[in-house]
């Protein structure tokens, strides 16, 4: 009884976080899929239910034949999805680009810093998120405005002569994305290169290497595993972004979290949208599944080195 017990409770750390992704994951995951295979209607729900009370193994498979593959179909027929996944790539790629650009200067600069500002650095990153994500968006539409804070200084510094047209452009969607998730690429890039230890890079100086040499063959290897997991943390919830693309970027940008939300709160189709979901989810799982198999057999192939 005690050994059981002794079991379990090793075991409870591992337990906990798997049963919160079956909770608050798997279970609505499995809920949006189920209503992915199912026939609109109007009413109250906005689709046909594919599983009522089952009553036997027959009436499962019966239930199970009323799925449909309709929403699919719709996606795989009809331009406008494609469209709007592959800008979604392209918007999504390009603001993760330059989220890295800035943030691993940025990173870089708070861990070279003096220990007793570090703390202080940390706190100027993360103080946007005690703000209201929404409010800081439309402040942004505020600033962007023909009348808005940017055009205005500008003008006032006589670098135009006229106001210029900033909000719903890709400009403003990229300038959204960018302020938004750049904490999300600086505190884990900042996490590993805080962790190197300055002698590497000291042992690189005194074998010949320049200071950009002993930069780019040391540190940005050694920092490698912050900047994916940061790229991963952009670019994931930017392919997905509705608020951003809806309030800066109009009616002309189109990404296909807009979309979703375009099938259901406009269009109440909630199989398609539910459909659109899981393809999302589809295609988000297999850069990360393959980092992950990289990573296994990178880590195996050093464990046979060593």
């Amino acid at each position: 009884m005690m050994s059981a017990v002794r079991g379990l409770t090793r075991r409870l750390p591992i337990l906990i976080p798997f049963f919160w992704l079956l909770v608050f994951f798997l279970t609505p995951f499995f809920i949006v899929l189920q209503i992915s295979f199912a026939e609109f209607q109007y009413g109250q729900p906005p689709y046909v239910p594919n599983f009522r009370k089952v009553e036997g193994v027959g009436d499962f498979f019966n239930q199970l034949q009323m799925m449909t593959l309709y929403s699919y179909e719709i996606l795989l027929s009809d331009n406008l999805y494609w469209k709007a996944f592959l800008s979604s790539l392209r918007i999504a790629a390009v603001a993760t680009f330059f989220a890295l650009l800035i943030g691993y200067p940025l990173a870089y600069a708070m861990s070279r810093a003096p220990r007793s500002w570090q703390p202080i650095l940390l706190m100027a990153v993360i103080l946007p998120f005690w703000t209201s994500y929404l409010i800081r968006i439309y402040a942004w539409k505020a600033i962007l405005q023909k009348n808005g804070f940017l055009n205005n200084v500008l003008m006032e510094l006589s670098v135009i002569t006229e106001p210029l047209t900033l909000l719903s452009t890709p400009f403003a969607v990229y300038l959204g994305i960018i302020y938004t998730y750049l904490p999300f690429m600086v505190l884990p890039v900042y996490s590993s290169l805080e962790k190197i230890d300055p002698s590497y890079n000291e042992a690189a100086r005194d074998l010949g290497a320049s200071g950009l040499t002993a930069f780019w063959r040391v540190t940005v290897p050694l920092s490698l595993p912050g900047v994916i997991a940061g790229c991963f943390l952009v670019f994931i919830p930017a392919m997905g972004e509705w608020v951003i693309p809806d309030l800066l970027g109009g009616s002309g940008t189109l990404m296909i979290g807009k979309q979703l939300a375009t099938e259901l709160f406009n269009n109440n189709d909630w199989p398609v949208a539910a459909a659109v979901a899981v393809c999302m989810i589809m295609v988000l799982i297999v850069p990360i599944v393959i980092f992950q198999r990289a990573q296994e057999s990178d880590q195996r192939r050093r464990q046979e080195e060593g």
